[in-house]
């Protein structure tokens, strides 16, 4: 029987956490800041999951989640946890299902002349919020890539996921037949 997983170890209290590897730094290390906004990033997709009942974007959603959870794991480890990097990729195939799933929403989806403003139904909403996280997670990511050597994949899939799920947004509410809102620029 597997032993269950300890939730407090009372080794962060002192300010620190320890990457996979052993390594410990300050909670607000760039690193924390990078795979903890990658996790909100992850629980904003699982809002959008609960809201869809399409089968397929149920689907890929999942599947982002997981990912989601690999970009985590490699964000949080140091140089002594290189063979455990290798177990867990992110490649070029991840990246090419979002890129895939895209081109068959766009060929279903009015095109778009116009900015749009972040609304619609609550699926195209929940979508909307991870997207922004989704691009606050790759500027830390990006950060954190001056810093030290990180897998490109990983800046590519986060930067094609902020992608999907605008254009995620814009089909959920195509559904819905929920109009989409134009951004009108105040002339005055």
């Amino acid at each position: 029987m597997a032993k269950e997983v300890q939730i407090y170890t009372k080794t962060g209290d002192d300010g620190t956490t320890g990457l996979i590897g052993g390594t410990r730094v300050k909670k607000y290390d760039i690193r924390l800041e990078a795979y903890g906004t990658v996790d909100e990033l992850n629980s904003h997709v699982g809002l959008v999951l609960s809201a869809t009942n399409d089968q397929n974007v149920r689907e890929v959603l999942t599947n982002v989640q997981s990912k989601l959870f690999v970009i985590g794991a490699h964000l949080a480890m140091d140089d002594n946890a290189g063979a455990l990097k290798a177990q867990l990729p992110c490649t070029e195939k991840d990246i090419e299902l979002l890129e895939q799933e895209m081109d068959q929403m766009f060929e279903i989806l009015p095109k778009l002349n116009h900015f749009i403003l972040p609304t619609g139904c609550q699926a195209a909403a929940f979508a909307h919020v991870a997207r922004t996280v989704c691009r606050r997670a790759e500027r830390r990511i990006v950060e954190l890539a001056d810093q030290v050597d990180l897998d490109q994949n990983l800046v590519k899939y986060i930067n094609r996921l902020s992608d999907y799920l605008f254009v995620l947004s814009r089909k959920l509410n195509f559904d819905q037949k929920v109009t989409e809102t134009p951004w009108i620029s105040d002339k005055s």
